[in-house]
């Protein structure tokens, strides 16, 4: 691979990930017949790991960046439900299922810690104190000095009903 240029390229799980995705595609040009369906969503999945880490590495939240890394751990685990699928009803061989998955432990594991780290790096949660909001409904900034108006009516008029009931609206009541 060539020299780094954007940060996820810095990211050994982004470089890992790649060499997954070569992996299965060199791995899936073998599977045919009643394997296809499995091997184009093994395909998709493969490929959403490295695009989530590098949309993920580009997000300036920490929340947002862990969201997209999250999303590449589960692409990981979803391939390696379909990978194992694949090994059930051999569609791949015994070698290629025990290598791929040994990369797909290894790319979880990494995510994993890159999530953790995200998440301890995060300011910790302001607590709520429901006891200092304030209603600012009846604020002085809202109204010209009205004191003497009526507040609006909550309840719908009466005599709407019988305006909706004679218009053009398809709906009817039983």
């Amino acid at each position: 691979m060539t020299e780094p240029i954007f940060d996820h390229d810095r990211l050994d799980v982004d470089r890992i990930s790649i060499d997954y995705v070569a992996s299965s595609f060199a791995v899936a040009k073998e599977l045919n017949g009643c394997h296809r369906h499995a091997c184009a969503q093994w395909l998709h999945a493969a490929q959403s790991i490295p695009l989530n880490i590098a949309e993920g590495n580009g997000k300036r939240s920490l929340k947002d960046r862990s969201r997209f890394l999250d999303n590449a751990r589960g692409s990981a685990l979803e391939y390696v439900a379909i990978q194992d699928v694949l090994a059930v009803t051999e569609g791949l061989n015994v070698w290629s299922h025990d290598e791929l998955k040994r990369l797909l432990h290894r790319i979880v594991s990494m995510l994993t810690r890159l999530i953790a780290r995200s998440d301890a790096l995060g300011e910790s949660a302001a607590e709520y104190n429901a006891e200092v909001e304030y209603e600012y409904r009846d604020a002085e900034y809202e109204y010209k000095d009205d004191r003497d108006r009526k507040p609006e009516p909550r309840i719908a008029p009466t005599d709407a009903a019988s305006f909706f009931s004679r218009s053009m609206s398809t709906a009817h009541p039983r």
